[in-house]
């Protein structure tokens, strides 16, 4: 008896597992949390004093957000959103107010491969892009539908 559990356990454990394919859409935003804080206006400005006052800083990438404080704060003023149990999360501007930013519908969706991983983004109002990571093959159906229709913003990973 012990020999026949042992080895159907061995055949189960050895066994290939079926990789169901997976529909993956576009989160709405109404569970969307936010996942960190918000920089302060003190935060904000030392930061930029200290990001551009670097010499080397004013030769190479990034020295165009260094010209004028309002560039550099809209790319830094942001922080983490996520959508629980969905695997999606975004970088969002901290001056969406949080009731604006759950009201938003998906109008884009993309996928892009790099190296063994994918990556789904789902493109929303006000330019916020929510990303799904995974190692599966993404394929999107209709990426075109999705621009008037939000339930049609998804895609097949397997």
């Amino acid at each position: 008896m012990k020999i026949r559990m042992l080895a159907a356990a061995f055949l189960l454990a050895t066994a290939p597992v079926a990789v169901l394919a997976a529909n993956v859409s576009c989160p709405t935003l109404t569970a969307a949390q936010q996942a960190g804080t918000c920089p302060t206006e003190e935060d904000l400005l030392f930061t930029f004093n200290g990001y551009c006052s670097d010499n080397a800083r004013i030769y190479g990438k990034g020295a165009e957000v260094c010209t004028d404080y309002q560039l550099y704060r809209k790319m830094k003023n942001i922080v983490l959103w996520e959508v629980p149990k969905t695997g999606f999360e975004g970088y969002v501007s901290c001056d969406i107010p949080a009731g604006k930013l759950k009201t938003l519908k998906p109008m884009t969706i993309s996928a892009s491969k790099q190296g063994k991983m994918s990556r789904l983004a789902c493109g929303y109002e006000e330019g916020v892009t929510f990303t799904y990571r995974t190692r599966e093959e993404c394929r999107i159906d209709s990426a075109e539908a999705c621009k008037t229709d939000p339930a049609a913003c998804k895609a097949n990973c397997e």
